[in-house]
């Protein structure tokens, strides 16, 4: 099975506070990872030293068989990434959004497409900044799917989006999985994680806790769903 993400020893520091510390985790070809933990613990971190807004103190990162920490400005058309909150330039369209992003990728998706694919197909001619706090998520997520990613970072993929939303979000990223797009996801949403994900890491201050499929953590520990696994570790109970 092809790698396309493989960290190594990651760590990143802010003076005296270690935010990551030493993770280590890889991610194959047509696979859903997740990266759950408590607001703090380390996770969009983690994501912007493997994407490149932030350089890791210490670590390697190999992206799509490249040295992510030297190279990776030579893959960055073939990856897409989605924070948690996307800063928009003033009374900018929708449109417009997606006509600036498509504009710097080689081979990207047509765009109008990808809107129509997070249901935003009526909103292109609306500015960013009078869509509701759901509308901007999927906009995000829109932006980070135009340059035809094999790889896609998606930070709090479903935050702000109501029950119908959320399965429409899920479905599409189950298609891009069976279409052999690699994707790392973070949640705060267990069901979501435990749904969409084959295999997930719990963080807990900097550092990887447990590893595995949602089906093995939950077997281990005797629980009922990956919501009761989480908070057992969050909890510190003797597991």
């Amino acid at each position: 099975m092809e790698t396309l993400l493989k960290v190594q020893g990651l760590t990143k520091k802010y003076g005296p506070h270690t935010a990551v510390a030493g993770v280590t985790f890889s991610v194959n070809r047509g696979e859903i990872f997740g990266l759950i933990g408590a607001n703090g613990a380390g996770k969009s971190t983690t994501i912007e030293c493997i994407v490149g807004t932030k350089k890791p103190d210490k670590g390697s990162i190999t992206i799509l068989g490249v040295d992510g920490i030297a190279q990776g400005k030579s893959i960055c058309g073939r990856i897409g990434f989605q924070f948690q909150e996307t800063p928009y330039q003033d009374r900018i369209l929708v449109k417009e959004a997606c006509r600036v992003t498509s504009s710097l990728y080689t081979n990207p998706l047509p765009w109008h497409e990808v809107l129509t694919r997070v249901g935003l197909q009526e909103k292109g001619n609306m500015e960013v900044s009078k869509l509701s706090g759901g509308e901007r998520q999927r906009l995000s997520v829109a932006l980070a799917l135009i340059p035809n990613p094999e790889l896609v970072f998606l930070d709090e993929l479903t935050t702000g989006l109501d029950p119908k939303a959320r399965r429409s979000m899920w479905k599409m990223i189950e298609e891009l999985r069976d279409r052999g797009v690699s994707i790392v996801i973070t949640s705060h949403f267990m069901d979501e994680v435990e749904y969409l994900c084959g295999r997930i890491a719990i963080m807990k201050e900097g550092v990887f806790i447990a590893q595995g499929t949602p089906s093995e953590l939950i077997a281990i520990h005797q629980k009922s769903n990956l919501e009761e696994v989480f908070l057992q570790y969050m909890d510190k109970e003797e597991l």
